[in-house]
């Protein structure tokens, strides 16, 4: 697994987000959550233009184990998906914090960090769930 990034946040479920320049984030799933559905088989991301809303679904994983939403950290407008996910959704099982992100969204405002983790904070949250 890669190490998270200092500036990298997490959500409750399993989705996390990083701030990469001028106010783009790039979104994907943590490695507790690949983990945890097993084998990914299928991704449905946003088409680029698209707006997403902070705690909305915006697409879909699937894997051997579950369907799983995908829920908004940040709210903004896609800029770009990760295309080879579409078509080799293992990349995300493969290295879900690097090869593995799923879209970069350019986020209205600041960085709305409510009810978001920090790596500290998100550590402890999946052992407590353990």
């Amino acid at each position: 697994m890669a190490a998270a990034k200092e500036e990298t946040y997490f959500t409750q479920e399993h989705e996390w987000v990083t701030l990469d320049r001028d106010s783009i984030a790039t979104i994907g799933i943590t490695d507790f959550a690949q983990e945890s559905l097993g084998d990914i088989t299928y991704v449905q991301l946003p088409k680029e233009g698209e707006e997403i809303k902070k705690d909305d679904p915006f697409g879909v994983v699937e894997s051997v184990k579950a369907v799983s939403d995908l829920y908004a950290p940040v709210t903004g407008r896609v800029v770009e998906v990760n295309q080879p996910l579409l078509n080799a959704p293992e990349l995300i099982n493969e290295d879900p914090m690097a090869d593995g992100w799923m879209i970069k969204v350019e986020v209205k405002g600041e960085l709305d960090t409510e009810g978001l983790m920090t790596k500290e904070e998100y550590k402890a949250y999946i052992e407590e769930k353990a």
